[in-house]
């Protein structure tokens, strides 16, 4: 199909294929096959449809995986379209969004015509746009990692798009306490207005480490939940193991091309786990995630800081690198 692209998000990804380290090389760790147009989080209107597409038509509003599963490996059969062996990223490793038009297959593309009842005008693709991150996030707690009963505190690292959006999630899934951290103090502000009860910056915690304000937050019992979202894996793991409580999980959403050191009897004596996700195709996430937001309990804007119409794009990346922003995006 062919897509008439609307609004597309600036992702920490996009950020880490404009960035280089000190010898010129991109700081995204992911799959990637260069040069390709970047972007993948986005929403647009459907132009055109090939023969075989059944589901949707000219004029259909959308939000699209950017994880493009192949659906015939063994893990697409299996169920983990997201571990796809044949796997191309949108953006990353195929041409992305950042474009007037991308070209997409119809099983990765979800109509979003029901959420003009509450987003009418552009605002319903800016809103779609945001699907694919909040996505991620959907897939790593509740997929991935198995959700949480209601009642159980849950700690978030970074308040990017993906860690605000497990935010959101877990407000609306019944988490009694919700506690972030970040370095950015606009950020943080942000994750109070989607719903986090504590925010801290971490270099302003006066001789506290996060561990202790955890600890201290839930009477020494520590958070059944913890979100990696800060693709900070040697500086943030440290801290999780030492504020797990029983059962207790650790997501991993962020990438982080480094070794992270881990005390693995936390995990024994605790009956603790860790887990690593990536993606969000599969499992009904992003059906799930439009009928939240359509029923109004998941209400997204927030998230949304700054607009750039399509010809400052490069202006809208170099931005991100200040990681200031909630959510960036591209009015195309």
């Amino acid at each position: 199909m062919l897509i008439r692209v609307k609004s597309c998000g600036i992702c920490g990804s996009d950020t880490h294929l404009y960035e280089t380290d000190k010898d010129g090389y991109i700081i995204f760790s992911g799959l990637t096959k260069l040069p390709c147009t970047a972007g993948h989080e986005f929403s647009g209107i459907v132009e055109k449809t090939g023969s075989r597409v059944t589901t949707l038509k000219a004029g259909d509003k959308v939000a699209v995986e950017s994880i493009m599963w192949c659906g015939v490996c063994r893990p697409c059969r299996s169920g983990s379209p997201n571990q796809c062996i044949n796997i191309e990223l949108m953006g990353l490793s195929a041409d992305g969004a950042l474009a007037e038009y991308a070209a997409v297959k119809e099983k990765y593309c979800w109509k979003i015509n029901e959420l003009t009842r509450l987003y009418p005008g552009d605002m319903v693709f800016d809103i779609g746009a945001l699907i694919e991150p909040v996505g991620c996030a959907y897939n790593g707690i509740f997929i991935a990692g198995g959700g949480f009963n209601p009642g159980a505190v849950v700690v978030v690292y970074g308040t990017g798009p993906i860690g605000l959006g497990a935010i959101a999630l877990s407000r609306i899934a019944g988490a009694s306490k919700i506690i972030a951290f970040d370095k950015i103090n606009e950020r943080l502000n942000i994750a109070k207005n989607m719903g986090a009860d504590f925010v801290f910056n971490v270099d302003k915690l006066h001789g506290c480490k996060p561990s202790d304000k955890v600890m201290e937050l839930t009477d020494r019992w520590g958070a059944e939940v913890q979100v990696e979202a800060a693709g900070a894996a040697p500086a943030t793991i440290p801290e999780m193991e030492k504020s797990m409580s029983v059962n207790g999980k650790i997501i991993y959403l962020g990438r982080a091309a480094a070794s992270t050191p881990m005390y693995l009897d936390v995990m024994v004596s605790g009956a603790n786990k860790i887990i690593g996700a990536r993606g969000h195709s599969g499992y009904g996430v992003f059906p799930s995630i439009i009928k939240l937001i359509a029923s109004g309990r998941l209400r997204l804007e927030k998230m949304i800081t700054t607009r750039y119409p399509f010809k400052k794009v490069l202006t809208a990346l170099k931005a991100s690198t200040k990681r200031t922003d909630g959510k960036i995006l591209v009015k195309i």
